[in-house]
């Protein structure tokens, strides 16, 4: 037990993700399985059909960041309540990535941080990329968007989001087509429509197909009225809850007419 222990201390001093199983009720009560992505579980929870289950449900749930109770049969047959297993997420905080030092950058960033994001403010111009400017952030970058996101993309998963707000398709259709190689849950870019029907030409030149051109939400954010950066990070963060959560919200993608009434 004292190694479940040992590496779970390490695995958050490394703010790694982990997911601890343990028997709650049924036989072997107590029993602990710990589960990381990419290496073998530690521990046993007293029947190894019922190890192989619950590991791979203890990453998933590690995925979504979810804390859950399970039930199985006594082998991890599904449908079955013998055994009951709380698994418990130790998840790193989620990312928002926000490209392009604007004026709406600094609202986001401090809706982001507000919902429990990991923030960071990336642009190329460090004359506007500064921690002075975004002093809420948890990090700001000076790089291209394609380039950065070279060296962070593998770690994007469902629950982080990436935001572009650069309205340049120089920085804009570069961030896009790195940001669709990743696993981004959300991925969102502001612009009038004028200007995303212009992106959307150069996506499609670049490659982009239309299951890609899908996942974009733009112009960015749920369609609420907001004019100002404030209001108008308000609606892009309600737009990542709702895509998250599968619940229906009128988004400004999916309207038509001018944004601002």
């Amino acid at each position: 037990m004292s190694a479940i222990y040992e590496t779970l201390r390490d695995a958050l001093r490394a703010e790694a993700a982990v997911a601890l199983a343990t028997v709650v009720e049924g036989p072997a009560i107590g029993a602990k399985l710990l589960v990381r992505p990419g290496v073998p579980p530690v521990g046993s929870l007293g029947d190894p059909d019922l190890d192989r289950v619950v590991a791979r449900d203890a990453l998933g749930e590690l995925e979504s960041g979810l804390t859950s109770t399970r039930h199985y049969g006594r082998h991890g047959e599904a449908r079955a309540s013998e055994v009951a297993v709380f698994i418990e997420s130790f998840a790193p905080l989620p990312r928002m990535i926000i490209f392009g030092a604007v004026d709406f950058t600094a609202a986001l960033a401090r809706a982001g941080k507000l919902l429990g994001y990991r923030v960071t403010v990336c642009d190329a111009r460090a004359v506007f990329a500064t921690p002075q400017r975004f002093p809420t952030a948890d990090e700001v970058v000076n790089d291209w968007p394609e380039r950065y996101l070279a060296k962070v993309g593998e770690e994007l998963g469902p629950r982080d989001a990436v935001c572009v707000l650069t309205h340049d398709h120089k920085f804009d259709i570069p961030a896009l087509v790195a940001a669709l190689g990743t696993a981004a849950g959300y991925l969102g870019a502001m612009g009038s429509r004028r200007t995303h029907e212009d992106r959307v030409r150069r996506l499609r030149e670049a490659g982009v197909d239309d299951r890609g051109l899908e996942r974009i939400m733009a112009p960015i954010g749920l369609d609420i009225g907001a004019r100002t950066p404030e209001e108008t990070a308000i609606a892009i963060c309600a737009e990542i809850i709702a895509l998250r959560t599968g619940h229906a919200a009128p988004s400004l993608r999916d309207a038509s007419g001018p944004i601002h009434g």
